[in-house]
């Protein structure tokens, strides 16, 4: 978020939230979907321009993932593939957000993506050889195009409303904690790999 303040956002960043400002069941705060906003707010509502005067929010696509489905209930069986992939099998699903100015509003695609769909996006627009990552990118089946489409105007950006401000981030205090310390609060002679 202090990137973007300074108006010196990269061309490629991989955010990982806090453990309290995730969305992982046990997080005392319940700060995940604040934290999420507070990113998309301080694009959309940055008044810096890139080299050639266009904004953050008319060139950045944000891509919202989560790393696991939580142990929530899904309706959906996980797909078993067949073999040579049979080792790598998919999980449950997780949520998938793809915001940007060139996504059609209200825009839910049905198609089965995977993480290495998101590592295709990536190389597709950073003119890298698809699937020269390894197995996740090479084995993904698009690189998201469906998701935009950069020969419409950009629509304008909308607020997220959030209970928690970008400020309560940034002035946040508190120790880091990893998000995904599957051992939290389990006692050490009970941890097994």
């Amino acid at each position: 978020m202090s990137d973007v303040a300074n108006c010196n956002l990269a061309n490629l960043v991989w955010v990982t939230p806090t453990y309290d400002n995730s969305d992982h069941g046990g997080a005392s705060e319940k700060g995940g979907p604040s934290w999420v906003a507070s990113i998309v707010n301080s694009i959309g509502e940055s008044a810096c321009q890139n080299p050639d005067g266009t904004s953050y929010w008319d060139t950045t696509a944000i891509l919202l993932t989560w790393d696991d489905w939580g142990g929530w209930y899904d309706h959906e069986p996980p797909t078993i593939l067949p073999e040579p992939e049979g080792d790598y099998q998919y999980g449950f699903r997780v949520p998938f957000l793809f915001i940007s100015a060139y996504t059609q509003p209200g825009y839910i695609d049905n198609g089965t993506h995977d993480f290495g769909s998101v590592a295709r996006f990536v190389e597709n627009n950073f003119g890298v050889s698809p699937g020269i990552l390894g197995f996740a990118d090479a084995r993904a089946s698009d690189e998201l195009s469906g998701f935009f489409n950069l020969n419409s105007a950009p629509n304008p950006f909308l607020m997220v409303p959030a209970k928690f401000s970008i400020e309560h981030f940034i002035n946040d205090t508190k120790p880091l904690q990893d998000p995904d310390d599957d051992f939290r609060g389990v006692p050490a002679d009970n941890r097994k790999h």
